[in-house]
């Protein structure tokens, strides 16, 4: 029974995003052809922006410290928003634009106080020997 009631509403899906449509360019007229074609352009955009970025995202979230299955959850979301905008209708934009505006969706990565801005300097006193001494 409860798969019934799944498949009924990925079957309805489809048709209430077209009943939005037509209730939408009845609306506004053809500026729904150029939101449609926008959403599309702005999809794309986000998946090959994400695709790109999701390695340096995992990267920099394992250097911060922090755990790297946030970042792939971020991730996970900005492509998933990006697909519901490439799909045409208003709702699965209003589902993806309530994904873009989660939390920590477009988190910058934080400084640790505790942490030294550079693990590579180490700290103490130099003093030249001679080179005759060396050898």
């Amino acid at each position: 029974m409860r798969f019934g009631w799944i498949v009924l509403l990925l079957l309805s899906f489809p048709v209430l995003e077209a009943i939005g449509i037509f209730w939408m360019a009845d609306e506004i007229g053809g500026w729904v052809l150029l939101w449609l074609l926008a959403d599309v352009a702005i999809g794309i955009a986000l998946i090959r922006f994400e695709r790109v970025a999701w390695g340096a995202r995992l990267l920099f979230s394992v250097q911060s410290g922090t755990h790297p299955v946030a970042a792939l959850f971020a991730s996970g979301r900005i492509l998933l928003a990006g697909g519901l905008l490439v799909f045409p209708g208003f709702i699965s934009d209003a589902l993806a634009l309530v994904l873009l505006l989660i939390p920590g969706t477009w988190a910058r990565r934080q400084p640790d106080p505790a942490r030294a801005a550079n693990d590579d300097v180490l700290e103490g006193e130099f003093r030249r020997e001679p080179e005759d001494r060396l050898r």
